[in-house]
């Protein structure tokens, strides 16, 4: 009697990703931010950004030049200085001198901001961004270490290709509990 060969048994093996093995994949901003974006340019009339938030609620808008590049954003913590005004800086009198114990300069921006009718007049300038292949996690530090609610998405050319809010970053991070 001849002794049988033993089959040749061919595995193929799949990648599988657990649950745990998944949430701890790196995902980036590109991800997760969203494209379909609402913009406005610096001239634009505050009312009508001020309706455009309310309506679609949102909390801050992008704005950008003619070339869709970023000059600013918009938000409600700007459009807040519509509502309360501002105070003029606290000062003292010296020898028929005024000493301001606050920045003048301050001042006037604030009141600038509190007079605009227009979003260039109101916006903030210095905006932090990101790019689109960086870490959700660094975005995410840089939120909250910058106290944003919002990082507009830009590409080396300075033109937005998204936005990322915290709550993009939370419904992230609510899918990946299932």
């Amino acid at each position: 009697m001849e002794n049988p060969q033993p089959r040749q048994l061919e595995l193929i093996i799949k990648p599988v990703v657990s649950k745990t093995q998944r949430r701890n994949m790196p995902k980036n901003v590109a991800d997760v931010m969203s494209r379909d974006l609402i913009t406005v340019l610096p001239q634009t009339p505050l009312k009508e950004a001020i309706q455009l938030l309310a309506e679609r609620r949102i909390t801050g808008l992008p704005v950008v030049d003619e070339e869709d590049k970023l000059v600013g954003v918009i938000s409600e913590t700007d459009l807040m200085w519509q509502e309360t005004g501002v105070d003029p800086p606290a000062y003292i009198m010296f020898l028929d001198s005024v000493i301001y114990l606050q920045n003048p300069a301050t001042y006037e921006k604030e009141l600038h901001k509190a007079l605009g009718q227009t979003v260039g007049e109101v916006m903030t300038t210095n905006v932090i961004t990101i790019t689109p292949e960086k870490d959700l996690r660094e975005a995410a530090k840089l939120m909250h270490e910058k106290h944003v609610r919002r990082l507009p998405v830009v590409d080396p050319t300075g033109k937005v290709i998204g936005i990322l809010t915290r709550g993009d970053i939370v419904r992230t991070m609510a899918s990946e509990l299932d």
